[in-house]
């Protein structure tokens, strides 16, 4: 029988041991993923640049890492019950994913203007769709309705240790293939990426520096890690997995705690970046996936010397979002 999982509100701030757990849970389901170096990004940012490729998983993203340490772990009665989540896409493929896995039944309730791609890919993996809202936050507070109605296990997208164990494993496996790395950059929309990065690599190499970046237009998590404080604020970017207008407790808990330096960049910034990846690693990307390659652009100056990482979250960008780009001329 499954470990059951930690209920979802007592928000424990995961460690190393639940990380390496987690590596053995996914194990049988997910491959690691290749840290690569990739000689035209290291030219543009001036230092040795290495990509982690996550959009080499099943889903194109990183967090079916999280979904399936968290599903491997439901109760019994919570996997007859069924699951339901909130997501922009890449949350909602990680969880459809993983209950087809463990045999439960999986809803996700995503905004009306979702990444056709992502949708298309959480139906084909048997997710129950529920359209509702302008954006993420709007769904998640139908979801979280929805939950309370028909006693479906609630999966929130940022306030679940094992989601932040699970994703975590990315940064162990990027230390084991590159021991000295300086530095790692990781997108940021709800945390729960950066949470992990900050959890495993403290614990591995205690000088690892992690660095956050957000969108300009999003700047929920950004302001609420400058603050210590959980803020709201506007949500206007088109990278979906950096659009959250509200911070998410556990995730920030741990940035507050560990995370060295976040950064926003502009959409304009963002555009480039998914152009040149493209580019760089031959590999799709999607807006969230390049706003680390932005980030590191922008700070330039301070990584001058370091071995530098950055997370490709994901590659699944739809092709109206990769024409616009490409004609904009970037």
């Amino acid at each position: 029988m499954a470990t059951p999982a930690r209920a979802p509100g007592s928000h424990s701030i995961p460690t190393l041991a639940d990380v390496q757990a987690a590596r053995e849970r996914i194990a049988p389901h997910l491959q690691p993923t290749p840290l690569y170096a990739h000689g035209a990004l290291s030219e543009l940012v001036g230092t040795e640049v290495f990509v982690k490729h996550e959009n080499h998983l099943p889903t194109g993203a990183f967090k079916v890492r999280g979904g399936v340490n968290l599903l491997s772990r439901l109760a019994d009665d919570e996997r007859r019950r069924g699951v339901i989540t909130a997501s922009t896409g890449n949350h909602g493929q990680s969880i459809a994913f993983a209950a087809s896995i463990v045999g439960a039944e999986a809803t996700v309730c995503v905004p009306e203007a979702a990444n056709p791609v992502k949708l298309a890919a959480m139906e084909r993996l048997g997710a129950r769709l529920v359209v509702h809202g302008r954006d993420f936050d709007a769904a998640r507070e139908r979801c979280e309705q929805l939950a309370r109605e028909h006693g479906y296990r609630y999966i929130h997208s940022g306030n679940e240790p094992d989601l932040i164990a699970g994703v975590g494993t990315a940064t162990a496996e990027m230390l084991e293939s590159q021991p000295d790395l300086d530095v790692v950059i990781v997108p940021i929309g709800g945390g729960s990426g950066a949470a992990g990065a900050c959890v495993a690599g403290k614990a591995i190499r205690p000088e690892l520096e992690v660095m956050g970046v957000q969108s300009s237009a999003a700047p929920a998590a950004y302001r609420s890690w400058r603050s210590r404080s959980l803020l709201d604020d506007r949500m206007e970017t088109r990278a979906e997995g950096l659009a959250t207008r509200t911070a998410f407790e556990l995730p920030q808990r741990i940035l507050w705690e560990a995370l060295d330096e976040f950064v926003l960049v502009d959409e304009e910034e963002l555009g480039r970046a998914v152009v040149q990846m493209i580019e760089g690693t031959r590999n799709l990307v999607e807006p969230a996936g390049a706003a680390p390659l932005a980030a590191a652009l922008r700070l330039r100056a301070q990584l001058a010397g370091k071995k530098v990482a950055l997370v490709l979250s994901g590659g699944n960008i739809s092709p109206d979002q990769l024409r616009e780009l490409l004609a904009a001329g970037r």
